[in-house]
């Protein structure tokens, strides 16, 4: 795993595109039965007309967990032990055949109190195929120092 990024080859400013990912209508079907969120706006197309959209909206949560998943598999990749909080916003709706991607800056970083791992501060911004701006927000990241054995240092 040479390839992920540790807290020491990080700088502040580092900013990174993600690949994309196209939402599909099993993407949103699936998530509802995981989430058990079932709410209409999700599930029926004419209830999310009455309510101005052109047709059901992808749940936010999932919009989130998508772009969590290509920041993690990105062609920049951090050594990452855990999320530790998101600060988020949903700013427009996704859409099943919407093409989502998100763009990925370090804006800041600093060591945890026993000095053994690092938090990284990264600015988030989803966008769909259009370029206009669905999500966005930050997430504190949890990685590992270079040299510190996996598995060493866990709370």
């Amino acid at each position: 795993m040479s390839d992920l990024l540790h807290y020491e080859d990080v700088a502040i400013g580092l900013q990174f595109a993600t690949g994309g990912i196209d939402v599909t209508e099993a993407h949103i079907v699936q998530f509802a039965g995981l989430a058990g969120d079932f709410f209409d706006v999700h599930m029926d197309d004419a209830f999310a007309r009455e309510l101005g959209f052109p047709r059901r909206v992808a749940h936010g949560i999932l919009g989130l967990a998508l772009v969590d998943g290509l920041k993690n598999r990105a062609s920049r990749r951090f050594a990452g032990v855990a999320s530790l909080h998101w600060d988020w916003s949903f700013r427009g709706a996704l859409f099943a055949g919407d093409r989502l991607s998100a763009r990925v800056e370090v804006v800041d970083k600093r060591l945890t109190a026993k000095g053994d791992r690092g938090i990284l501060t990264l600015r988030i911004t989803a966008t769909n195929q259009d370029g206009a701006v669905v999500q966005e927000g930050t997430n504190l990241l949890l990685v590992r120092r270079r040299g510190t054995p996996i598995g060493e240092g866990q709370a």
